[in-house]
């Protein structure tokens, strides 16, 4: 078989990935395997937990591999035992969406059972749905055979969860309904794939990697939807910045695609054009999500023994993994002052210290910083460092809320929307269009404190519904009976949502924490920031979001 179009010459330079799986799973790797088999080896290891990790042990000792593919609780069990790459396979939102939806065609009673974490978001939309839908979290098998043992004496005749769940389910006489799609698994192939290439690049280069949040780039200016002049700037300047080494500070709340515009950005530059990302990573950390120790690992790497828990022979940080490319530093205003001072020298002297070590590392990094916060104050007040502020902003971003391009709301929510129905495999009414205009004096009526974020959420959510009720037209009577904070927002409550820049009372943090039952990751994700932001602000006793 001719396989002229793979990137690689012969079986010696491609990328091995091992996927390891059990139950049904199986059978969808297995499917998705057959897309990826011009552009690397890939093994199906049909094993899980402990005999997993045996096998692919004892394999390691003779043979290569790059990267294991593996979802839900095996996946986090093999991470954590192997050294070698572990991609995992999650199912998106639409993916539990869309399995509750195929539950409740069965029984208005559903279950849904993941590993380790509740999903708080469902608790408002299963109301709003119509939907009783019982969660329940589980760490072991013996713990989720509980769990479901739990669910079917409580009269729960569906279950919603991964393989594990859903073999578990039907062996207790329920139906299970798998979460996983094609297109989630399908790109944890793409994203084992570049990690795999990635490996080998850095391997020439005598070096190691960390498995960073973002290894390249998915969004391209296309994707900065939105035809206001305001954006039209945003595009131009993306395009202009592009040319330039120079660092790039973005500015915008939460919502207006900071990371979207440095994703577009590092896929603009001349260098990127024609040629895999592979040889130019894009690297991205939130600076706001990890512990101070964490984030000074994460950044820098370490050397073998530098801390209790350190991996055997060190580890290279996300400055060498992004080297000859991007390092996108999420909420940059949330980083330590004492991190501060280590990235200053960084950016000067362009080679990097790993903690515990003593030995300079050349790195060759484009630097994209974004942030909420308003950093002229900050550094004035003393919060930020003056020095790695102007270093950082060379050339700097601001993009507009949505409140102040209303003229793009329609189309964008037309776009969302559209989106959202082709992933349910719903077809679009033929006067969608129309049906948004009559609904646009609410949509511009509302101040979107979430952004465009906000307006996406909400087109999904609507895309449920639709779908649900395939007859159902959009009018503005229908929009507010699924989204009631169009039609009840007040003046007040407006102008409190907008003002992300100043600073509120610390009892709204309170409130907001009441309003999800002291639930502090609901109320992290409410306010669009990290657990860890929120306990900062909680013990400083205020708010910038």
């Amino acid at each position: 078989m001719k396989r002229s179009s793979s990137p690689f010459r012969d079986n010696a330079d491609k990328p091995v990935i091992w996927t390891v799986s059990i139950s049904r799973l199986f059978e969808l790797f297995r499917d998705i395997t057959l897309e990826f088999d011009d552009q690397a080896d890939i093994e199906p290891i049909n094993l899980g937990f402990e005999d997993a990790v045996r096998h692919i042990r004892e394999r390691l000792a003779t043979e290569r591999c790059d990267a294991v593919i593996a979802a839900g609780s095996n996946g986090a069990y093999l991470k954590s035992r192997l050294s070698v790459p572990v991609i995992i396979a999650k199912a998106s939102g639409f993916d539990v969406m869309q399995a509750l939806a195929r539950a409740r065609k069965i029984t208005p009673a559903i279950g849904l059972v993941t590993y380790q974490e509740t999903m708080p978001a469902l608790a408002e939309f299963q109301t709003t749905f119509g939907l009783n839908i019982a969660q329940r979290t589980y760490v072991t098998e013996e713990d989720a055979r509980s769990q479901i043992n739990e669910l079917k004496t409580a009269g729960i005749k569906a279950i919603v969860g991964a393989g594990l769940i859903t073999d578990l389910a039907e062996e207790a006489g329920l139906t299970g309904v798998f979460v996983y799609s094609s297109a989630s698994i399908r790109q944890a192939f793409e994203d084992a794939l570049e990690l795999a290439r990635l490996t080998q690049l850095e391997a020439t280069r005598g070096r190691s990697f960390p498995v960073a949040d973002t290894l390249r780039a998915k969004h391209h200016i296309k994707d900065l939807r939105g035809e206001s002049a305001a954006m039209e700037s945003v595009r131009q300047s993306i395009t202009l910045f592009a040319k330039s080494a120079a660092t790039v500070l973005i500015q915008g709340e939460t919502g207006t695609g900071k990371e979207l515009v440095a994703q577009a950005m590092h896929r603009a530059h001349p260098l990127m054009q024609g040629k895999t990302q592979a040889s130019h990573p894009f690297v991205a950390v939130n600076c706001g999500a990890l512990a101070e120790s964490l984030l000074e690992s994460e950044l820098f790497g370490y050397e073998e023994g530098a801390f209790t828990g350190s991996r055997r022979g060190g580890r290279a940080g996300l400055f060498e993994a992004a080297h000859r490319g991007t390092l996108f530093l999420d909420e940059i205003g949330e980083m330590p002052l004492s991190l501060q001072t280590r990235l200053l020298r960084v950016l000067e002297e362009r080679e990097v210290v790993r903690v515990g070590g003593t030995r300079p590392i050349p790195v060759s990094v484009r630097i994209i910083s974004a942030t909420h916060c308003d950093l002229d104050a900050w550094v004035r007040e003393g919060r930020f460092r003056a020095d790695l502020f102007y270093r950082l902003s060379v050339l700097r971003l601001s993009l507009p809320p949505l409140r102040q391009r209303p003229e793009d709301v329609s189309s964008l929510a037309e776009w969302y929307l559209k989106n959202a129905l082709a992933s349910l495999d719903v077809r679009p009414a033929a006067n969608l269009h129309a049906e948004i205009l009559t609904c646009l004096p609410l949509l511009a009526s509302y101040p979107w404190p979430g952004n465009v974020r906000e307006l996406r959420n909400l087109m999904e959510r609507l895309a449920l519904f639709l779908a649900a009720a395939p007859l159902q037209a959009l009018t503005p009577a229908f929009l507010k009976s699924i989204a009631p904070e169009l039609a009840d927002v007040t003046v007040q409550d407006a102008t409190t949502l907008v003002s992300h820049e100043l600073p509120v009372q610390a009892e709204t943090l309170q409130q907001v924490l009441l309003r999800h039952h002291g639930n502090r990751e609901a109320a992290a994700n409410y306010l669009g920031i990290s657990r860890t932001t929120l306990w900062r602000r909680l013990q400083a006793g205020h708010t910038g979001e």
